[in-house]
């Protein structure tokens, strides 16, 4: 499986730790970058690794920037992608557990390097549960014709 990863240059340190984290779990990482400390913009970085996943060519996406929250409004405007900014394991479990999400957005300020390693491995363990979850997926997707 693939997994398409993706920060500014605030996340540029934590991506490291997230390409580490995937490796260890037997995922291949496809790294979108940014790949130097310059400034640049996270929508730019938000949109390439949705894109990627848009078609098929990465199952999930994770994304890094200071706080997370610009790159999960970014990502959410991507058609097919379901985009959740995680705080903490129990997020990320209920992220894919009950919203099928399929991109894990993360602050690059706020978790030490065995946070972001937790709960990565968390979000990239957990199933979706479908049932009556999947009808609420499948409304929230509907969004995207509209």
């Amino acid at each position: 499986m693939i997994i398409t990863i993706g920060s500014d240059h605030r996340g540029l340190p934590q991506r490291r730790v997230i390409s580490e984290t995937i490796e260890s779990l037997g995922y291949q990482v496809d790294d979108k970058g940014s790949f130097t400390e310059e400034a640049c913009d996270y929508p730019d970085v938000a949109v390439e690794v949705c894109r990627e996943i848009s078609r098929g060519g990465a199952k999930f996406g994770i994304l890094v920037c200071g706080t997370g929250i610009g790159m999960s409004i970014a990502a959410n405007k991507v058609s097919g992608i379901r985009a959740a900014l995680c705080c903490d394991i129990a997020t990320a479990k209920l992220s894919r557990q009950h919203n099928d999400a399929n991109v894990l957005c993360l602050a690059g300020n706020h978790f030490d390097e065995i946070q972001f390693r937790a709960i990565v491995t968390a979000w990239l363990s957990t199933d979706f549960e479908g049932g009556r979850h999947q009808r609420r997926v499948d409304k929230m997707m509907a969004l995207d014709a509209n």
